[in-house]
Formats: C-alpha cells, sequence, structure tokens
C-alpha cells in the first residue's frame, strides 16, 4: 500500500516537472544572436530607439543605437501597414526594452522579424497568413474543396464490404 502511494507521487511529480517545463516562456535572444536563427520562432529582446514609418505605412522599430551605422545594423523588426489594426500604435514603445516572438526571415541582407499582433511582445504567435499557393483557384463561395483529396468523396459503390446488390450464389443442399 505504501508502495503504491510512493508511485503515484513519484508519477505526479514527474508530470508536475513536464507541465512546468512545457509551460515555460522561451528565453529571449539578442539581436546578435537572432541573425543566426533564421526560419526559427525565436523571442528577441531588444531596445527601441525609434519608430520608422515609411510612407506606405511601414513601420520599423529601429533597434540599432544612433551611434551604429546603417550598413552595420544586421537585424529590423518591421510591422506592415496591413497589420496596423493589429498591432496598434507602437510609439509607445520609444525608448523601451521589449521582448517580440517572431519568425526570423531574411530581409533584404539582413534579418529581422515581421510584428503582425501586439500579442507577440507577450510572447504569442504572429497573426496567422493562409498560404496562397495551396488554396490557388478557391473562393468561399464553392461547394467543393479547395484541393482534390480523395478522403474528402465517397469511394463508389461498388466498394463498399458485403454490398448487398453483389450477391454470391451458393450451391443448393
Amino acid at each position: 500500500m505504501a508502495l503504491r502511494r510512493v508511485g503515484w507521487l513519484v508519477l505526479l511529480m514527474l508530470a508536475g516537472s513536464v507541465l512546468a517545463s512545457a509551460g515555460a516562456p522561451k528565453k529571449c535572444v539578442t539581436t546578435e544572436d537572432a541573425t543566426q536563427l533564421v526560419n526559427k520562432d525565436i523571442c528577441v529582446s531588444a531596445h527601441i530607439y525609434n519608430i520608422v514609418e515609411m510612407p506606405d505605412g511601414t513601420r520599423f522599430l529601429d533597434i540599432c543605437s544612433p551611434e551604429t551605422a546603417d550598413a552595420n545594423c544586421h537585424f529590423t523588426i518591421v510591422s506592415l501597414r496591413e497589420d496596423w489594426g493589429d498591432v496598434g500604435e507602437l510609439t509607445k514603445y520609444r525608448d523601451m526594452n521589449v521582448h517580440v516572438r517572431g519568425i526570423v526571415q531574411p530581409m533584404h541582407g539582413r534579418s529581422g522579424l515581421v510584428l503582425s499582433h501586439a500579442r507577440q511582445f507577450s510572447g504569442g504567435p504572429p497573426k496567422f497568413r493562409p498560404n496562397p499557393m495551396l488554396a490557388h483557384g478557391f473562393t468561399a463561395e464553392e461547394s467543393r474543396p479547395p484541393i482534390h483529396d480523395p478522403n474528402l468523396y465517397s469511394q463508389g459503390r461498388g466498394r463498399v464490404f458485403m454490398n448487398t446488390r453483389e450477391t454470391v450464389n451458393l450451391p443448393a443442399k
């Protein structure tokens, strides 16, 4: 009986440690380390010196100090115009240290992160963007599925096990 209790206690402790480590937030890396982690979902720790807005509405979070030449700044954080509503006002992050989660991508000779939703500042994922190549030629008004998947269609009447229309004549006794 006591051995059974000890076994359950050990099992609960192991399960608790696994759950605690699974729920732990990702450790943030510096922008210098992030340049080596292209196509990885990471958390980046950076200081925002300025917010630069382009005429087309694209906003850049300037994470390089004013003394650093633009050619020596190898990482950037970009927020596109179409994400403005989901990201919100960025000027409140000026002169602050932030943690931003996202997928590091190559961007015009440097590495960068696309800021597409405000939840990325608190460790949340970027906004989901469907791959347009997967849904090519499909609109939501159509009644057919966007891809040809044989599992979505009936397999025909002749393939049903023990079909009643296909009878076998047994010899008479």
